[in-house]
């Protein structure tokens, strides 16, 4: 009788971790997918942006005088941004910083081209110009929010992967905590305004 009550708990146990385990499992799928479709979100948002950019480039390239240089460092910028690919199942440390670095050159280089371009009231008066900046900024904004949900979504799965007890089932079925989209560094200082 003490040999079927034991086998009893035993099998009781084993249920209780099973069920468990799995419920495990599959909240950490549904965060995992959660992930994933938040990147393809973020990469969707920054690939509009790159594409806006050839157009940005052939507008400018009609004004005879424009600074060659500031359109070769945004052509460069964009051909970086757009080679480096990161697959959302793998989004390790140093992976996610190539990705934001060459991110960052490209919104660097693009704000130097609009900085320079106030110095040609031509190309400021050039309607399709102006239309491919409110684009660019539009771009910039979803980028923004998409990195916010994708930050949040990446919040979730990594606490997830981190709490008991689904840590234990984590770790044996591979999920591992996602890196975050990070300020890039200066951003924290307010830009000096100068008024001469």
């Amino acid at each position: 009788m003490r040999s079927i009550i034991t086998i009893g708990i035993v099998f009781l146990v084993l249920i209780v971790i099973f069920g468990i385990g799995g419920c495990s499992y599959n909240g950490l799928v549904k965060e995992r997918e959660q992930v994933n479709s938040a990147w393809a979100q973020v990469e969707n948002v920054y690939q509009r942006r790159a594409d806006l950019i050839p157009n940005l480039v052939n507008t400018v390239k009609g004004v005879a005088d424009f600074e060659k240089s500031t359109l070769e460092a945004v052509i460069q910028a964009r051909a970086s941004a757009t080679s480096v690919k990161l697959d959302a199942n793998n989004l390790d440390e140093a992976g996610f910083k190539r990705f934001q670095a060459a991110q960052d050159g490209l919104s660097s280089a693009l704000s130097r081209l609009l900085v320079v371009s106030e110095n040609y009231p031509n190309l400021k008066a050039n309607q399709n110009f102006s239309e491919l900046q409110s684009e660019l900024a539009g771009s910039e904004n979803r980028i923004a929010n998409e990195r916010r949900k994708f930050n949040e979504v990446v919040q979730s799965y990594n606490t997830k992967v981190s709490s008991f007890p689904t840590n234990l089932y984590a770790g044996m079925f591979g999920f591992a905590p996602k890196a975050y989209f990070e300020a890039t560094k200066g951003s924290e200082k307010a830009p000096e305004v100068n008024f001469k």
